[in-house]
């Protein structure tokens, strides 16, 4: 028999923080490397170091390049990590942006608190600076999809194309002669930039995603939703300011605003799109086209429709450009990015207003505006909420619960063990029932930290 330990180091009775460690005699690896986000006790976790001995983890392979997926893979080499990071092309690139952008903002809030003296921490640090990030960098390994990889001489891999975001993929590992199946998040079959994600046919244990496992997308017409909205911004002479995702939610809105006008089904007022992470993202779906289901014409046609910002002037004269327009600015959460500048100068006008366009992590502005704040805290300051606050859900890049039974579907086998994981308790629970009723599997939700070893 032979040992298969598995430890649970993040998205483990949380969404967030994704992190698997698989521990043999014949090689050690992780799952995903990703930065706990939203609670301030979840974030304080990044911080510490890993309870592993990370100069023992011979390879990283990753899912796809989300932060709660990636961004912790600076701190794992600044701890000793020296072996391959390995993801698809796609995935490597959007992790690449993400890993300098995160850097960067890492390294301007640490400058700021300092200036302003604003931390608790005398002085406070990056979490990871650029030349953090640059070293990771240098430790990636493209692989091709589909193909199976050798990692030791029991132990393979595959990647497997997920939707969810350009380059997503969930992972089918053989060790030992069993199939180790780790989700990754699940894309959406009706997603209108990404094909339907490919399904798992076998799984042994299978580590599932459970986001939205107690939810169904609401069926709402998006479009509709954005008409009236901008007819209320020019009614009322505003800003209708969007916090976005900088990968795939940013390209999406752009995609449907683009339709909207090019069907004249909304005027000609001006978009704004001020996302450096995201305008380099638009670069990522250029470059690999086979990805995605834009035809390139469409695409150029949509990028040519939007002002494209690309300096932080241009970010404050759209704040004081008077006409009626559309701001998209990252982040999706509003924990940071250029979307802060704007809110904090505009969040305390009645004719502003807020759309957020995906999930709102605990701790998160973004939850916090959902759950209906009277007021916001930016750069040490509290701001009354005065706009509107809207909400789309339905724009989601995870599977709801229906998404990930049909992603089950095709699994002929039933697995020895189901983990659940990313996830917040109640989803997971909902899910929990549900998939031992619908497939009578075995079962469990496991806890941040927690140790399985398996025989095999």
């Amino acid at each position: 028999m032979n040992s298969v330990k598995i430890h649970f180091l993040g998205a483990s009775g949380t969404v967030t923080g994704s992190k698997f460690l698989i521990e043999t005699l014949e090689h050690t690896f992780l799952i995903d490397c990703g930065m706990f986000q939203g609670l301030k006790e979840l974030r304080e976790l990044n911080w510490e170091d890993l309870p592993f001995n990370v100069s023992k983890i011979d390879t990283v392979l990753l899912t796809h390049g989300h932060l709660d997926h990636t961004g912790y893979l600076p701190r794992l080499v600044k701890q000793g990590f020296k072996g391959a990071i390995i993801g698809t092309a796609p995935t490597l690139e959007i992790t690449k942006i993400i890993l300098l952008d995160s850097a960067k903002i890492h390294e301007e809030d640490a400058k700021r608190a300092n200036k302003e003296e604003i931390s608790k921490h005398h002085p406070a640090l990056p979490f990871y600076t650029i030349l953090d990030a640059e070293r990771t960098l240098k430790l990636f390994q493209a692989s091709e999809k589909d193909n199976w990889h050798d990692l030791s001489k029991h132990i393979k891999y595959r990647f497997r194309y997920n939707g969810h975001i350009i380059g997503a993929t969930f992972i089918e590992m053989e060790i030992f002669g069993k199939i180790f199946v780790f989700s990754g998040d699940i894309g959406r079959n009706e997603d209108l930039l990404l094909f339907p994600p490919e399904k798992p046919q076998r799984a042994d244990y299978l580590f599932l995603e459970s986001t939205y496992g107690n939810k169904l997308h609401p069926q709402e017409s998006v479009s509709e939703k954005l008409m009236a909205l901008i007819n209320d911004t020019i009614h009322n002479r505003g800003t209708l300011v969007i916090p976005s995702f900088a990968v795939e939610r940013l390209q999406t809105l752009m995609f449907l605003l683009w339709k909207l006008y090019d069907e004249r089904r909304i005027p000609n007022l001006p978009i704004f799109i001020d996302s450096p992470m995201g305008n380099n993202v638009l670069g990522v779906f250029d470059r690999f086209a086979d990805w995605h289901k834009i035809p390139p014409s469409e695409f150029n046609a949509m990028k040519s429709r939007m002002n494209i910002i690309t300096s932080y002037k241009e970010t404050w004269e759209t704040i004081d450009d008077p006409r009626p327009k559309i701001v998209i600015a990252g982040s999706g959460m509003i924990t940071g990015g250029r979307v802060l500048t704007y809110l904090k100068q505009l969040i305390d006008e009645l004719n502003t207003t807020v759309l957020l366009v995906g999930y709102q992590a605990e701790g998160t502005r973004g939850r916090q505006l959902l759950e209906g704040a009277h007021e916001l805290k930016f750069f040490g300051k509290y701001y009354p909420v005065k706009a509107q606050i809207h909400h789309i859900e339905s724009l989601s890049a995870h599977a709801d619960q229906a998404g990930i039974l049909d992603w089950l579907s095709e699994i002929k086998n039933s697995p020895e063990s189901t983990f659940l994981i990313h996830g917040e308790a109640t989803a997971q629970q909902a899910l929990r029932v549900k998939l031992i009723d619908t497939f009578g599997w075995q079962v469990s939700i496991p806890k941040l930290y927690d140790t399985i070893e398996i025989l095999v």
